[in-house]
């Protein structure tokens, strides 16, 4: 697996020391070089380990110890001149590992039965808990000024600062234009159009000038120096030759790149908020309130009554009628209906639930009414812990990314640098400086690094968010750089390619016995017992409608079978060697079947041979022929014998040569590492404990929904839906992802190089260069958003 990048741990920072997590809104950054000056600043913090600033999602991640505070490194991002406030802290240096914020999910998902005891959700989160009771460094967690998470998504500049000034420059700027550029020149004609470009310049392009002093102030440089410098210049050296009474006006260069550059952040600023759709929709889908069952203390009646949700706390009863969202993660104790948990998992169909099964928190009662007990609420449950899922993702950075964050921290120096050369430059070859400023102006205007700083993290923005539409969870970006070189997927057979449930398959019997005698013989015995496989025969019985006889004198030999007596004679299921006499065709018909055999009989004589086996997903085989299509060799491994391995492997269209069975599951993780050693690059697709080492080893780990906390903590993906034709969704939307970062990178570079040139040689207009540069970054967030409509 790719190891995650990190920034360098700042000196004086005790490695053994206890680290700490917080999540910060940060506001006022337009371009990449301001999400990268914010970096360097906190990694200067004596304490700080890592900080990530992420410009598309508007927040930070600061990992830090102590005697640093929360205040201490608000207070940083402040003073570089951003605004900066608490969105969410941590303890423990990390994020909660993936396993503790999706609980158990094969207990979560709808319809399934819970968790053993000691595996609840609930009993991951004690730490959790305690981290978000009360403030820090007097700051109250999951607040910032008042807002919460959700608050923040829908914050954005569009509606603050961008839609009143640019009402107002669009008018102005259209009229200063047509006076230069349409109407016949007049007296007075440059005086109204200082008059009139006097507001664009001043407060329509205020946020530019200001963001360009504050950093100025410190001694940097972003893209908002560039276009403050350039419009700037513009409008002054008009003023001066207009009291000078010369004949080269600027005034609608300098409006008309206002005007262009705040249409442009404008359109910026929706498209990055239609970009946090998804993760907008995860946060609205929880329940806003509950109905619960309480007991009135004066008539001792329970009753409904409805309180908020946040109130909700685990041991509560409530009640979900059709239609309802269900609270929080929950077991039915009363009512059957059927739950759509499509807006959660990506499950497409409503799944049936009675008394026992367990609901998630965010799907949909349908039908019936149901009575549901809360076994996780808040930030513990699976909805929330899927939002934290998305929201790592989203904020951290790819490699690729931190490549083009490099190159935009010395491109704004550069390109000051580049402007001041041309202005030499064409002055010195017998320009007038009328013309040497104009093509000054639009070296700073083309310049600008918007695009590549929102190349990578608009397009993780958006894929990360429908990933979490269909029930995919990438766990960071470095993962999407990862499927890119995966040529091979391992399988894990149970609860991955099948579903784990025992059925049975067939009966063979001996003589002149009926299948349905030998099978209601069994079934009879089998009522007795727990076991997996007695519930497979007895299931059998039920879907074959047989009406199974009372037994007495049931035994249980552990590991064997057991006994009963079936209308006085005594029925014998188990092993063969339970019997003095097994028929060869008995015994052949155990040998050429998949799955576990057992027999039945009496008086010493096995009579029939009754064959379990373990149920394919119906999607399993279509979903490696996909895998196929995507240019991965599909791979089967089972602790299972060759004969059941062989049977799965035929139904799923996998060949035999590439199934591996008897496998153990402490060697799991070798035949991952045989296979590299052969020079592949290996996904692994597991769901239990004992995946886990294997899925640590392979280059790309996905864990099923279905699957178990170790299995869900040690994987690069989640799948949220125990569906395989999610890993196809999963593979196919990180390579999508990963193809949209290049083009836009490619495109901000591409761009940023061949306009510099030309702008310089005086190929472009200023206006023309305004215009472009807004563009780019409308185009690079514009093809981001192409993710959106992935898989529908």
């Amino acid at each position: 697996m790719t190891p995650r990048q990190s920034t360098p741990t700042a000196a004086g920072s005790p490695q053994g020391a206890d680290v700490q997590d917080v999540q910060l809104a940060v506001s006022g950054m337009t371009c990449a070089s301001c999400s990268a000056r914010i970096e360097r600043q906190l990694g200067k913090v004596d304490g700080v380990r890592q900080a990530t600033v992420n410009l598309a999602t508007e927040k930070a991640r600061v990992s830090f110890t102590a005697p640093v505070t929360v205040a201490q490194i608000v207070a940083t991002v402040e003073k570089a001149g951003y605004r900066a406030s608490v969105i969410d802290r941590m303890p423990g240096g990390r994020r909660p590992d993936a396993a503790a914020l999706l609980g158990t999910l094969r207990s979560a998902l709808p319809g399934q039965r819970p968790a053993a005891a000691g595996t609840h959700p609930a009993d991951h989160h004690s730490t959790h808990d305690d981290a978000h009771g009360g403030s820090h460094d007097g700051v109250a967690p999951g607040s910032h000024d008042g807002m919460d998470p959700a608050d923040h998504m829908s914050h954005g500049p569009a509606a603050d600062e961008i839609r009143p000034r640019l009402t107002v420059a669009v008018p102005l700027t259209v009229v200063v234009f047509l006076l230069a550029m349409v109407i016949p020149a007049f007296t007075g004609s440059g005086w109204l159009q200082l008059l009139l470009a006097t507001p664009v310049v001043l407060w329509c392009a205020w946020p530019f000038h200001r963001a360009a002093a504050i950093n100025a102030r410190h001694g940097a440089s972003t893209m908002d120096t560039l276009v403050s410098l350039g419009v700037g210049a513009a409008y002054l050296y008009s003023i001066g030759q207009l009291l000078t009474g010369g004949e080269h006006l600027y005034f609608e260069v300098a409006a008309v790149v206002t005007t262009f550059l705040l249409v442009g952040r404008f359109l910026e600023a929706r498209a990055k908020d239609s970009g946090k759709d998804a993760l907008r929709a995860l946060l609205d889908l929880g329940a806003k309130d509950v109905a619960v069952l309480r007991i009135d203390p004066a008539t001792r009646v329970t009753g409904e009554q409805r309180i908020p949700v946040e109130q909700l706390v685990v041991g509560d009863q409530f009640v979900v009628r059709p239609g309802e969202k269900v609270a929080s993660d929950g077991v039915v104790r009363d009512g059957a209906s059927a739950v759509d948990a499509s807006l959660v998992t990506g499950e497409s169909t409503p799944v049936d639930v009675a008394p026992g099964d367990t609901v998630t928190g965010g799907s949909v009662n349908t039908t019936g009414r149901l009575v549901v007990e809360a076994t996780a609420v808040g930030s513990d449950t699976m909805l929330a812990g899927i939002q934290r899922l998305v929201e790592d993702a989203q904020t951290g950075k790819a490699a690729i990314q931190r490549l083009a964050d490099r190159v935009s921290a010395v491109f704004v120096p550069v390109v000051l640098g580049i402007t001041l050369v041309t202005l030499v430059a064409w002055l010195v070859t017998g320009h007038d400086f009328s013309r040497a400023l104009s093509v000054a102006v639009t070296v700073l205007i083309i310049a600008c690094p918007c695009a590549l700083g929102l190349a990578t993290p608009t397009a993780l923005l958006v894929g990360t968010g429908r990933g979490a539409q269909l029930g995919t969870l990438i766990k960071g970006p470095q993962v999407l750089e990862d499927t890119r070189r995966v040529d091979t997927v391992v399988l894990d057979k149970t609860g991955t390619v099948t579903t784990g449930d025992l059925r049975l398959r067939s009966i063979q019997v001996r003589g002149r016995l009926s299948k349905k005698a030998a099978l209601t013989a069994a079934a009879a015995v089998e009522q007795g017992s727990e076991h997996p496989i007695a519930r497979a025969v007895v299931d059998g019985a039920r879907q074959a409608r047989i009406t199974l006889p009372a037994i007495r004198d049931f035994a249980t030999n552990p590991g064997e079978g057991a006994t009963a007596r079936v209308n006085g004679t005594e029925v014998i299921v188990g092993k063969a060697a339970l019997f003095e006499s097994v028929d060869e065709s008995l015994l052949e018909h155990a040998r050429s079947h998949g799955g576990t055999t057992v027999f039945v009989g009496w008086d010493g004589v096995a009579q029939a041979a009754l064959t379990v086996e373990d149920t394919v997903r119906e999607s399993s085989r279509a979903a490696i022929e996909r895998l196929g299509r995507l240019g991965l060799t599909a791979h089967l491994l089972t602790g299972d014998g060759a004969a059941t391995a062989r049977s799965v492997a035929e139904q799923v269209g996998i060949p035999e040569s590439r199934v591996v069975s008897d496998v153990l599951p402490a060697d799991k993780h070798r035949v991952v590492a045989e296979l590299q050693q052969q020079g592949k690059v290996v996904a692994m697709v597991g769901d239990g404990v004992n995946d886990a080492a294997a899925l640590a080893q392979a280059d790309l780990g996905l864990a099923m929904g279905s699957g178990t906390d170790v299995a869900i903590d040690s994987a690069d993906i989640v799948l949220v839906r125990a569906d395989l034709d999610a890993v196809g969704d999963a593979i196919e939307l990180s390579r999508e992802t990963l193809k949209v970062v290049k083009q836009n990178l490619a495109w901000a570079f591409g761009y940023n190089t061949a306009a510099i040139p030309l702008a310089a040689f005086g190929l472009l207009n200023p206006m023309i260069a305004g215009a472009t540069m807004a563009l780019s970054s409308v185009l690079v967030v514009a093809n981001s958003l192409r993710l959106k409509r992935f898989g529908s």
